[in-house]
């Protein structure tokens, strides 16, 4: 039987049509298979609200998100809120009760007061085949609440210590070293000082950052077995005196002004040549030596591990787990979504590429175990990843308990009352008197 002239035509069209798509068929499909996505869009037409802190990192994956959108039809509108303001948001969004978000990020402590309307997400973990052991230990535990995994640690962070390149030749491996250096620093001139802290009470909990180094490093504790409080152990309260002493007479090589400071004004005493080193996340590297925010430049700026304390480190790391909303009308496709925003390979590109639809992004921060230890990623980054890999192996979190925000508020008041020049161990047993109260109350302490 003869083919038409027509008949052929609509044949071998069809053919190289089909031979056109295939492989913008098959790039897409291995893209779905990458990040372990539905085929078949089956939450086409759907739109999330998803609220986020401010971050570049955040931002660099909002302008990838047309990407997530081609893969599955689901749209993504995000709202992004400062950190000092973040806390009331997640609080008051758990309150309304009303799913105006359907994927919210949070600070890890504030996980616990809201996990009642954050979604567990063990059972699409193992559905999905994902394996939360992909992160470090310290960020796999900052997003679990009594057992249960409530979201992933995207944003998370390691301590390090920024030092002046062009003063210091070689940075303090423990803090009995930088205390000696800043002495000597000290002993020689009075333009600068050593270092920059950060002791304010900022109702964010962060002058507790470098505290929870000292007193784990000298083998205390924040709580005990029964949750009475552990602060007020002899070695715990020897430690709270050297952190806090960095400030006061007892050693003198903190900034008087640091009494004040919030973390962020400990970095912009650095940034603006006031302090030649400081303790900081890790994320803060490109801001202490861009030009728009500093006055120093990279070749002054370096980096190392944070110090020991008595020969030992144990740091304290933090996470802004995302969670899904107990609330969302959009649960299916919320999961999608947490699935692409937490790959692996989408977080490589973040943190390598520095421009994304004409937009520059400049973003070190990676949370995967791969990644920390990734050549390409840590060349991209002048290995910053893998001077905070060594310290993530040790590091721990702040107890995720419902009582944690009171409790640490009273620390933190504690330690700021401290470093003004009040009594250390008075200010601390008295904090773990009523530490211990708020705990009986709770029921948690018998």
């Amino acid at each position: 039987m003869s083919q038409t002239r027509r008949g052929f035509l609509a044949t071998a069209g069809g053919s190289i049509l089909s031979a056109a798509l295939v492989p913008g068929m098959a790039r897409a499909q291995d893209r779905l298979t990458t990040y372990n996505l539905l085929a078949g869009k089956p939450f086409d037409g759907t739109k999330l609200n998803i609220l986020s802190v401010v971050t570049p990192q955040f931002r660099g994956l909002e302008l990838r998100a047309d990407e997530f959108t081609e893969l599955t039809g689901i749209e993504t509108e995000w709202t992004y809120i400062p950190i000092a303001s973040l806390q009331e948001k997640v609080n008051a969004e758990g309150l309304a009760a009303n799913g105006g978000f359907d994927v919210v990020n949070y600070l890890d402590s504030w996980g616990p007061p809201n996990a009642y309307w954050l979604r567990p997400i063990d059972d699409l973990l193992a559905r999905d085949g994902i394996d939360m052991g992909r992160y470090p230990e310290a960020f796999r535990r900052s997003a679990m609440f009594e057992g249960e995994t409530l979201g992933f640690p995207l944003r998370a962070h390691g301590q390090l210590l920024f030092y002046r390149k062009d003063l210091i030749d070689t940075p303090p491996a423990s803090w009995e070293e930088l205390i000696a250096l800043g002495q000597d620093m000290r002993s020689r001139s009075q333009d600068i000082w050593p270092l920059a802290m950060y002791y304010g009470n900022d109702g964010n909990r962060q002058n507790l950052f470098i505290w929870l180094n000292f007193i784990w490093a000298a083998g205390g504790d924040i709580f005990n077995e029964d949750w009475s409080a552990a602060w007020t152990s002899e070695a715990a309260l020897e430690a709270t005196e050297d952190y806090v002493g960095l400030v006061t007479e007892r050693h003198g090589v903190a900034t008087p002004d640091c009494v004040s400071f919030n973390e962020q004004d400990a970095r912009q005493s650095f940034m603006q040549g006031n302090s030649a080193m400081t303790p900081q996340w890790w994320w803060a590297y490109s801001l202490l030596h861009s030009p728009e925010s500093s006055t120093l430049t990279k070749e002054q700026v370096g980096f190392a591990p944070l110090p020991t304390y008595r020969g030992n480190l144990k740091s304290y790391a933090i996470s802004m787990p995302f969670s899904i909303s107990k609330y969302t009308r959009h649960e299916g496709a919320s999961w999608e979504f947490m699935k692409w925003l937490s790959n692996p390979d989408m977080e490589k590109r973040n943190a390598t590429e520095r421009e994304v639809k004409g937009e520059r992004i400049v973003n070190n921060v990676v949370t995967h175990i791969a990644n920390l230890t990734d050549p390409e990623v840590n060349a991209a980054n002048d290995g910053i990843q893998a001077a905070v890999w060594e310290g993530l192996k040790s590091s721990d979190i702040m107890p995720q308990i419902e009582e944690w925000p009171e409790v640490g508020d009273l620390l933190s008041a504690a330690i700021a009352e401290g470093a003004a020049g009040g009594n250390v161990r008075e200010l601390m047993i008295a904090a773990a008197n009523q530490s211990d109260r708020v705990l009986r109350r709770s029921g948690r302490l018998r």
